[in-house]
């Protein structure tokens, strides 16, 4: 590994470290960190410890999870394939399923203008505007409907199922989105159109000039229209012009990650999740 893609990847592993420190406790597992959320919100991860001399042992993977339990948290663990490459028989041999993401960072010269791909619009939310509540349910709904439906093919799924799914958002985590999309560390995105409404959505994470791009779903019904390429390029030329100089995102798929070669991004590496093995009936 040169010294440039070493580089690249120890900021993304101090990205991934700081993300969730504003809204959690760390709590140190040998050589796994457990982020706990303080509030309302998504549950955090564990993940090796930043400044663990060793990559985390199957006692550590073993210790992480029974405190997951124990707190009703996902039992979920990530990490950098490229920085901890010993973690993944650990995991496994541990019983969990490992996803293999591509690992993706945004050429900037190579940044695409959304309205390349589809001629919906996309809009990013504002912190401001007195339609925040309904916008950030609009975008966790398609999220939640889109990623029940985890293919890139087209589905039966559409803004019926969508509006089933949305949930209103209760004052502490609408305060929350209202401060991080205020702040710039958090940006989300719709892609709309007047007879189907929100379509497509996705956010992006940002910690100094670092951000991570996240949650870019499509309606099943809505899907082959460049509207996952389109939100993604969207989130990237504003990351962009606030002055963020790494932008990357975990493709779920090699198939999905040819929707964000298309954007400008190109792989440097393989993000791993893991998660309990479902059991066989």
């Amino acid at each position: 590994m040169d010294t440039h893609h070493a580089d690249l990847l120890d900021r993304l592993e101090r990205f991934y470290d700081a993300v969730p420190r504003d809204a959690a406790r760390a709590e140190d597992h040998g050589g796994c960190v457990l982020f706990v959320r303080e509030g309302p919100g998504w549950p955090f991860y564990a993940r090796p410890r930043l400044d663990a001399e060793r990559s985390p042992s199957l006692a550590d993977v073993a210790a992480v999870r029974a405190r997951q339990r124990e707190l009703g948290l996902p039992e979920a663990l990530e990490w950098v394939h490229e920085i901890n490459p010993e973690l993944l028989a650990v995991a496994r041999s541990a019983g969990l399923a490992v996803l293999e993401a591509p690992l993706m960072v945004l050429d900037p010269a190579a940044a695409v203008d959304p309205a390349s791909f589809t001629d919906v619009p996309v809009r990013l939310l504002d912190a401001s505007a007195p339609t925040l509540a309904a916008d950030v349910a609009a975008r966790r709904a398609v999220a939640a409907v889109g990623f029940g439906a985890p293919c890139t093919g087209r589905g039966a799924d559409g803004p019926a199922d969508r509006d089933a799914a949305m949930i209103g958002l209760d004052v502490a985590a609408l305060d929350e989105e209202r401060a991080r999309i205020a702040d710039g560390s958090r940006l989300s995105a719709l892609a709309e159109t007047p007879d189907e409404g929100a379509v497509a959505s996705g956010m992006a994470m940002r910690v100094g000039d670092v951000a991570e791009i996240a949650g870019v779903a499509t309606l099943p019904t809505a899907r082959r229209r460049g509207l996952a390429a389109a939100v993604t390029a969207a989130l990237a030329r504003a990351l962009l012009a606030a002055g963020t100089d790494l932008v990357f995102l975990a493709a779920g798929s090699e198939e999905i990650a040819r929707i964000y070669l298309r954007v400008g991004f190109r792989r440097v590496g393989t993000s791993c999740i893991a998660h309990p093995t479902p059991l066989t009936p």
